[in-house]
């Protein structure tokens, strides 16, 4: 059978989906070490969790997701650089893809989220841009 998804706004769904939902963010987050803990925080029976887990997503974690595309130097440091003005930017990284460097340079695909930031995913891609080890940055599609 193929599976089927919905997107509910979660005012209207029952109380054991957004319980879920929390135990799951308080075992990512560190803020319960166990599944009995995070379940037993936020009200919920073990048995429940289990259920549902594998079910039920928060679906704010797709969006505002870009991919930034950059040429860098091949020097020391140019990634961390790169990495240091994203995170400056209120940006945080989901993933890196680094090609091996080549005549001098390497191709680095970052995909960010930006739904924290503060100014605009352009401001961000404008100081990048600035920086010494940056050949050559755009946005991904």
């Amino acid at each position: 059978m193929e599976k089927r998804f919905l997107l509910v706004e979660a005012g209207v769904l029952p109380q054991v989906f957004l319980r879920v939902v929390e135990a799951k963010e308080l075992l990512a987050s560190g803020g319960a070490k166990n599944i009995s803990e995070a379940a037993k925080q936020v009200g919920l029976s073990r048995s429940a969790f289990y259920k549902y887990k594998d079910s039920i997503f928060e679906a704010q974690y797709g969006r505002d997701v870009h991919t930034v595309n950059a040429t860098l130097r091949d020097e020391t440091g140019a990634l961390q650089s790169l990495l240091a003005g994203i995170s400056a930017a209120g940006a945080s990284v989901v993933t890196i893809n680094q090609s091996t460097p080549e005549n001098g340079a390497a191709q680095v695909a970052v995909s960010v989220r930006t739904g924290g930031m503060q100014g605009t995913l352009d401001d961000m891609l404008s100081q990048l841009r600035r920086q010494p080890a940056v050949v050559e940055l755009h946005h991904g599609l």
